[in-house]
């Protein structure tokens, strides 16, 4: 049975959400295949909805800084809670993504 890495569910979050992140934005680029890339998008996007005078998309805004809080932190930490994180990061995507779409 294959262990499953921090970089492949970083990986299957970025292949899940980047898409609609970034046509939230109307970016069409290609980005980087890294955790610090996907992070980065999230953040931009973030940004842009966080500026917005739409309620929904304020909202929007703060799941994807709670998704980039808990996506730095799966990243950055040491202990072996990056599950949990990655799984919270997950659902503030999916949210942040349904409410300002």
């Amino acid at each position: 049975m294959a262990v499953q890495t921090r970089n492949d569910t970083f990986a299957a979050l970025r292949d899940c959400f980047a898409t609609d992140l970034a046509a939230l934005i109307g970016d069409r680029a290609q980005r980087g295949d890294t955790p610090n890339a996907f992070i980065d998008l999230v953040e931009e996007v973030r940004d842009v909805l966080g500026a917005s005078s739409i309620v929904a998309w304020q909202d929007a805004s703060e799941d994807l800084d709670r998704a980039a809080t808990y996506l730095t932190d799966a990243l950055t930490g040491v202990d072996g809670d990056q599950g949990a994180l990655l799984a919270r990061a997950r659902t503030r995507l999916r949210d942040g993504i349904a409410t300002a779409s």
